[in-house]
C-alpha cells in the first residue's frame, strides 16, 4: 500500500543524494552480484553514498521497500529499485507519496516502465544515467488503492501471466518464451467475463475474455492503440476483446506484434479517469487480477483510477532512443 505519510515531492536534486537500493536477485540474466559489482564500480568511483538490500523471494520485497523508505526519509536520500516490472511496482506501493525521489535500474523481460523513460536495461548504464538525472512527476494508476505503472487486469491476462511465470522457470526468461506460452494457454477455450462497468455515472455491461487496463504510452504505441494523448490528458485507458473463439485471439496476437491491434474491429478501448468494475454474476468475492505482471486477489468491486500522488521518477537527462526500443 502507499505510505501513509504523505509528503511534498521534490522537484530537483542536488547531486549528492544517497541512493537505498532494493536489488531483485531473481530478475534479469545477470546474477545479483553482477549486479552490485556493475553498481559498485559507477557508485564508488564517482563517490556516491549508497546502500544495497538484494532479495532473493519476492515475499521479501515489500520489507525491503519499507527500508529504504525509511533509509531515504532518515539521510535525505532516493529510494531505487533493481529488477522487473513487477519489482518496481512492489517499491512503488511504498514510496508513493512518500515525498521522496524514486529510481529505477530495470531489469525485466519487457521493461515497459523503464524504456518509456529512456532508462537503460544494462546495470553500469543505469546506474551512470542516475548520477546525473532530472525528476520528472509520473502518472500512477490505482486498483483498489494499490499503485500500478504499466497496467492492471482482470480475466484472460492473469492467466497468461501465470502461465508465461511458468514457462519462464522451465525454459528460461526471454521475450519469446512469454510469445510461445501464451499461444499454448490460448489453446483452452477462454471463459468469459460478464462486467458491469460504470464509468461517468453510465453503467454499461460487457462481456469479455479479459480486461486491460494500460497506464504506460510505450505498451500501447506497440500494440497500436491511439490513446496515448488519453494518458498525457492524465486519464487510463481501458482496453478488451469482444468474445471471440481461438483463432480470432490467435489473430489478435499477431495484430498486437505488429503495432495493429488497436485497428482490430472486435477490441473495443477507451479512456477515463475512474472506472468501477462489478462482475454480474456475482456480489462481493475475491477476484484474480495482474498488476504489473504480478498476480494476485481483490475484492470486488473493482476500481480504477489515477492516484493523487504522482511519483517523483529520476529520468536521464540524455536519452539514447536505442533505449525505448
Amino acid at each position: 500500500m502507499p505510505s501513509p505519510i504523505s509528503a511534498t515531492a521534490p522537484t530537483r536534486l542536488a547531486g549528492t543524494e544517497p541512493f537505498f537500493v532494493v536489488l531483485n536477485a531473481g530478475s534479469g540474466r545477470d546474477s545479483a552480484d553482477d549486479k552490485r559489482a556493475a553498481i559498485d564500480e559507477v557508485w564508488g568511483k564517482a563517490g556516491r553514498r549508497y546502500e544495497i538490500r538484494t532479495v532473493s523471494d519476492p515475499g521479501e520485497l515489500p520489507g525491503a521497500a519499507e527500508w529504504a523508505v525509511g533509509k531515504a526519509r532518515e539521510h535525505g536520500g532516493i529510494v531505487a529499485a533493481a529488477g522487473g516490472d513487477g519489482t518496481l511496482n512492489a517499491v512503488t506501493q511504498a514510496v508513493l507519496g512518500a515525498g521522496l525521489p524514486f529510481a529505477i535500474l530495470p531489469q525485466g523481460t519487457f521493461n515497459y516502465f523503464g524504456r518509456t523513460y529512456g532508462i537503460p536495461a544494462d546495470t553500469a548504464r543505469a546506474a551512470t544515467a542516475l548520477l546525473d538525472a532530472r525528476i520528472e512527476p509520473v502518472q500512477v494508476g490505482l486498483l483498489n488503492g494499490r499503485a500500478f505503472l504499466v497496467n492492471a487486469s482482470l480475466g484472460l491476462y492473469p492467466q497468461l501471466l501465470e502461465d508465461r511465470e511458468a514457462y519462464k522457470q522451465r525454459y528460461g526468461r526471454s521475450r519469446a518464451v512469454a510469445l510461445f506460452s501464451g499461444l499454448i494457454t490460448l489453446l483452452q477455450q477462454p471463459r468469459q467475463l460478464h462486467l458491469e462497468l460504470v464509468r461517468d455515472g453510465a453503467t454499461h455491461r460487457l462481456r469479455t475474455p479479459t480486461l486491460v487496463v494500460g497506464n504506460n504510452a510505450l505498451q500501447l504505441e506497440q500494440l497500436g492503440f491511439d490513446e496515448v494523448d488519453t494518458l498525457k490528458r492524465g486519464e487510463l485507458v481501458a482496453m478488451s476483446p469482444k468474445p471471440v473463439g481461438t483463432l480470432a485471439l490467435y489473430w489478435m496476437i499477431l495484430l498486437g506484434a505488429l503495432s495493429r491491434l488497436g485497428e482490430a474491429e472486435n477490441v473495443i478501448s477507451f479512456g477515463f479517469h475512474r472506472l468501477i468494475v462489478q462482475p454480474r454474476r456475482s456480489r462481493g468475492g475475491r477476484y484474480k487480477v495482474a498488476m504489473d505482471g504480478e498476480v494476485s486477489l481483490l475484492d470486488a468491486p473493482l476500481v480504477f483510477e489515477i492516484s493523487k500522488h504522482p511519483l517523483p521518477l529520476l529520468v536521464p537527462r540524455h536519452v539514447d532512443p536505442a533505449d525505448r526500443k
